[in-house]
């Protein structure tokens, strides 16, 4: 047991090692919602005659599944022909401006090409999707052939992240960190690191917690093998529990279990509720000795192992607490910073061979889900050259029924990555993502089909082998050990031991050689905050700073060296994130993503002229590039949204005369891209209500988020200042149970609210003037009225949500103050056009009172 009193003077190097418990091995008992067709049903344990093991043995662990000839080709055949109708479409309307609104043609004509040029960059990169499919019960065969001796699985290093335990609840952390314990795969061969950039004496007590609760909860998972293995997800799941349990204490341990959760959340809320009054000498731990964390900027580096491998009772994985140095003056780089000391930490005591990295809320929901990265990391066919294996960010939906705000992002996920999967991997997430550790190391991927690397390999690669070579030799002369431990400090910094670790291939090296507290010692080194100082750590290894899309950068750069990632999408999703629960909660995560975005264009990393001789896919390019400037579309697309209710108010249009020729090209091109989309879902298995609340939510994003996102990404570009963000979510904006979220139609007031509602109000006053300026004058046919309403109305369904705000009642309401300035705008909009009418082509003639009345 870990108490704090007994461990408040041991930070630092005084730090002592807190042992695990030892216990038996399980039996796995597979998920009930797996379902692949060559997965034995037997679980981990598998007991079967030799002849059949020898063979199975040499199965691969993984299968790629090309979408079938019959879903792939006519999808092909019609992204070819929109291409072909996309480039007539264009000649089309360049070579037939409208005479009478001219300005208003340009501006629409630009709009359409930007469009279209970012289609493309969309659609390339989706032209050779892939499936893959995982076999756990060949891996465990493989490298557990032994039936109760050591695992030969490889060593996984987990690092979770948070910053602020009052807006990140403890008892999220606490429920991730359980799920990453109980996890099925060997307890010695996993370790998690807590990186707390907040330095919380709050969450090092809810971790404390956190780790007494794991000594009952951990075996219970692993007896009965329940799935979830958080338990808050886990009791609040409508589901039949008893199904497929046939242990007869189940039902009696189940229910002690869940009083004991139930104590434990109390104890968590009341030190949420203690920590909200703060002391006026600071956080005093039982000792009496100040906590070193009382403030937050300026405080020593902090290392706390709760618990390790070798104590009595049921075995356990590490669980480590880890505070980085902070002091005035320096750069601590956010979350790609704290991610660099976990690494770094992580090296020197456990040196796991691979790395998974999840955010505060982001728990193991799928036990096998190490397994199921296994399977690639560790297979030979992918092992050389594969940097990390990104699974998809599932979240637990707020709205069940509709998922009204496109939280899953599926059509994303289920397309997107898919293609970028025949390409040369997904792009990295920044969470639920497995990584070799050689890839944030700097290392280049090896050239297919050769043992040597290329010309322009990293300075690591090069040390790495001079280092073995005189080493093999059996002498290093001192000039050589001289000039490659300063080439290495250039790299990595100036701690030998983590250096030694980066030569290692496996796990737990260093601690065979070096005893736990010169291991302690070595690591708060690694995390004092000028350790960096001189190092290419964060620009060429590790994390790569300069932008808050610290994730993008960092597989971009692994990308450009060689490697490639991997989609793994197993049936039972391996991990999930708590959903935000409105409207205005989800276009602040909107926010964050566009304005990282926004920060790598205007940076020397941007994909468009970053490293143009490196090893960068040019489909993997163009994704990159797409993934860049996607925020840039907002501009387009609300200045698009606006040409429906201008052309009401004026009585031109964005259209000439359509004639034939134009009449086949338009339909032509509306029937190409409802073909594609619906070859899209045919093949991903995307629904039509998902892929239509992805379409809507797109364009409320656009015409909201990347708009702020634009604007704050060019302030800070300019000014070099880091504007604050609009609207944050606090402890209670995101919803942790698995009911509906009572708040998921609730508007909350943010700046974010206002550009979509105004773009409602305009288009809304565009019909009604349109249709009264008909009936008054009658100055335009029919279908030029109904061409312009149809436009105006494809706006009004896109934002439905904003009409329904205005039009409910009470609660979900939009708030007033949006109203009035979304009314107050549209009002001026309004009046400026019908009044000053700039789109209008002005003809000048001579003065009536020059000429007379019949000039």
């Amino acid at each position: 047991m870990v108490d704090i009193s007994s461990s408040s003077g041991n930070f630092g190097h005084k730090m002592a090692w807190v042992e695990s418990t030892a216990g038996t091995s399980v039996t796995h008992e597979p998920s009930e919602d797996a379902d692949y067709s060559d997965e034995s049903k037997d679980g981990t344990d598998v007991q079967t005659d030799e002849p059949f093991l020898n063979d199975e043995t040499r199965q691969p662990l993984s299968r790629k599944i090309p979408v079938s000839s019959s879903m792939i080709n006519p999808y092909r055949m019609v992204i070819i022909l929109r291409l072909v109708v996309l480039v007539f479409f264009f000649y089309y309307r360049i070579e037939n401006p409208v005479r009478d609104a001219y300005s208003l043609w340009l501006v629409a004509v630009a709009c359409e090409i930007w469009f279209g040029l970012s289609w493309i960059l969309d659609q390339l990169p989706k032209w050779n999707p892939v499936i893959r499919v995982t076999y756990c019960d060949r891996l465990t065969m493989r490298y557990n052939r032994r039936l109760g001796g050591p695992s030969q699985l490889a060593g996984v290093d987990i690092v979770v992240t948070l910053s602020d335990p009052l807006k990140e609840p403890p008892i999220v952390t606490a429920n991730t960190v359980l799920s990453i314990l109980a996890s099925d795969y060997p307890a010695d061969k996993i370790s998690c690191y807590v990186s707390d950039d907040g330095a919380s004496m709050l969450t090092f007590e809810s971790l404390r917690g956190a780790s007494e609760f794991a000594r009952i909860w951990v075996p219970f998972c692993k007896k009965y093998h329940i799935e979830p293995r958080a338990p808050e997800w886990y009791f609040s799941e409508k589901v039949d529990y008893l199904k497929d349990k046939t242990h007869r204490s189940f039902v009696k341990d189940r229910r002690t279990m869940k009083r004991e959760y139930e104590e434990f959340k109390v104890r968590m809320n009341s030190l949420v509720a203690k920590a909200r009054r703060v002391p006026d000498q600071g956080w005093v731990m039982q000792d009496g000795t100040p906590w070193p964390g009382n403030n937050a900027n300026d405080h020593p580096g902090m290392i706390q192992v709760f618990l390790g491998h070798h104590n009595e009772g049921n075995r356990l994985p590490r669980l480590v607490y880890i505070s980085r140095e902070k002091r005035p003056g320096f750069q601590h780089h956010g979350k790609a910073g704290s991610m660099n000391a976990a690494v770094r930490v992580s090296g020197i005591l456990t040196n796991g061979l691979f790395v998974l990295n999840l955010d505060y809320n982001h728990y193991i929901n799928n036990s096998k889900a190490l397994q199921e990265a296994m399977c690639f990391l560790m297979d030979p066919n992918y092992a050389e050259s594969l940097c990390f294996v990104q699974f998809p960010l599932r979240y637990n939906a707020t709205d069940k029924d509709t998922d009204r705000y496109a939280d899953h992002n599926k059509a994303f996920f289920n397309i997107n990555l898919r293609g970028l999967d025949g390409v040369q991997g997904p792009i990295y997430m920044g969470s639920g993502c497995v990584f070799n550790r050689r890839a944030i190391y700097g290392y280049e991927a090896p050239v297919k089909g050769t043992d040597e690397r290329r010309p322009e390999i990293l300075m690591k690669d090069k040390m790495e082998n001079t280092h073995r070579r005189h080493r093999d030799m059996g002498h290093t002369s001192p000039e050589v050990e001289s000039r490659m431990k300063l080439k290495l400090e250039e790299w990595y910094g100036q701690s030998y031991i983590f250096i030694d670790s980066t030569f290692l291939q496996e796990e737990d090296g260093m601690s065979r050689f070096i005893s736990p507290e010169s291991l302690l010692k070595e690591a708060i080194q690694v995390i004092s905050c000028g350790y960096e100082d001189n190092t290419r750590w964060g620009h060429e290894i590790g994390w790569i700073y300069g932008s808050g899309s610290e994730a993008f950068m960092t597989g971009l750069k692994m990308h450009i060296r060689g490697w490639r990632s991997i989609y793994c999408t197993p049936k039972l999703a391996a991990f999930k994130v708590s959903a935000p629960t409105n409207l205005s909660d989800r276009l602040d995560q909107v926010l964050g993503w566009a304005e990282g975005s926004i920060q790598i264009l205007l940076s020397r990393h941007c994909p468009v002229w970053c490293n143009p001789c490196g090893r960068l896919k040019w489909l993997q390019r163009l994704a990159y590039i797409n993934f860049t400037v996607y925020p840039l579309t907002g501009i387009l697309l609300a200045t698009y949204c606006t040409l429906p209710a201008v052309c009401l108010f004026t009585g031109n249009s964005i259209f000439p005369q359509i004639g034939m020729v134009a009449s086949i090209l338009f339909t032509g091109l509306f029937m190409s891209i409802i073909t594609t989309n619906v070859l899209e879902m045919r093949w991903s298995g995307t629904s039509i209500d998902e892929w239509w609340r992805n379409e809507q939510f797109w364009v409320i994003g656009s015409v909201s988020s990347h708009l702020f996102a634009i604007i704050l990404g060019l302030l800070k570009a300019l000014t070099c200042i880091n504007v604050r963000r609009l609207h944050s979510a606090s402890s209670g904006d995101y919803h942790h149970g698995n009911e509906e979220a009572p708040d998921v139609y609730v508007f909350r007031w943010t700046s974010l609210l206002i550009p979509p509602t105004t773009l409602l109000m305009v288009n809304l006053i565009g019909i009604i003037a349109g249709i009264s300026s008909f009936a008054s004058s009658g100055r335009q046919g029919w279908g030029v009225l109904f061409c312009k309403m149809f436009f105006a109305s494809w706006v009004i369904v896109h934002l439905y949500p904003f009409l329904r705000g205005l039009m409910s009642r009470q609660k979900n309401r939009i708030p007033t103050i949006v109203v009035v300035w979304s009314l107050l705008l549209a009002s001026i909009f309004s009046l400026l056009w019908v009044r000053v009418n700039p789109f209008t082509t002005r003809v000048t003639g001579p003065n009536s009172e020059q000429c007379g009345i019949n000039c």
